[in-house]
């Protein structure tokens, strides 16, 4: 696809077909994505491809422990919950994937099923767990770099045919990714990418998210009137 054409096609997707995804095209997309701006080129990023027994094992143990009532684990700083306008376009976007997947307010059962979806990183056959070295902490500059790399592994995944979501819930406990996956304590989890080829028939995957106008969050400064 021509650039333009990639940014505005590419949507969430978070329902799979069961077909793997052969390692030699992740590494294209890896090597693609990691041409990504870093601060200073410290490219501080590592990446751990998670697929087959291992990712299950991830599943069915944050799947069991979040229904047993167990509360968030990660090991970067959470902001909370979301207030404001920022807690307006995250109810927008969950009013549009419920409304898509026939899902009703009153609903329980199935809202909670939704949830456990994201604690099963949505059943991708691949999970592309991201991380950076501890010693970078505080790492808000390192995560402007992790945010350039995760960018582009979701649009070179595009271009592939491939599907991505980002999704902070598939590391809400650290821990068991960090055991499954045997990610050192050296690095930082940041965040997960599921990945896998896009189930058309999944209603949710035709959802897209609104996008504020520009001059809602834009300022033009010393430009001629």
């Amino acid at each position: 696809m021509d650039f333009e054409t990639l940014v505005q096609t590419r949507r969430s997707i978070r329902g799979y077909k069961p077909d793997p995804v052969p390692r030699a095209v992740i590494e294209e997309i890896i090597g693609l994505a990691k041409a990504a701006p870093s601060s200073m080129n410290t490219q501080p990023w590592h990446v751990h491809v998670l697929t087959g027994a291992p990712l299950e094992r991830v599943r069915q143990r944050n799947t069991e422990t979040m229904l047993g009532g167990a509360k968030p684990n990660r090991d970067i700083v959470s902001h909370g919950e979301y207030e404001g306008i920022h807690r307006a376009r995250q109810v927008a976007i969950a009013v549009k994937l419920f409304g898509a997947m026939g899902i009703e307010r009153h609903d329980k059962a199935m809202r909670q099923d939704w949830v456990m979806r994201g604690f099963r990183q949505f059943d991708a056959p691949v999970s592309i767990v991201l991380t950076y070295d501890r010693e970078l902490d505080p790492g808000a500059v390192v995560h402007f770099d992790l945010g350039a790399l995760c960018y582009g592994i979701c649009l070179a995944a595009w271009d592939r045919g491939l599907g991505t979501v980002v999704n902070g819930q598939g590391i809400m406990r650290s821990e068991i990714v960090r055991e499954e996956a045997r990610i050192p304590d050296s690095e930082v989890i940041m965040t997960c990418i599921a990945l896998g080829y896009p189930n058309e028939e999944f209603p949710a995957n035709g959802v897209r998210a609104d996008r504020e106008p520009n001059d809602a969050f834009v300022r033009y400064v010393g430009f001629e009137e």
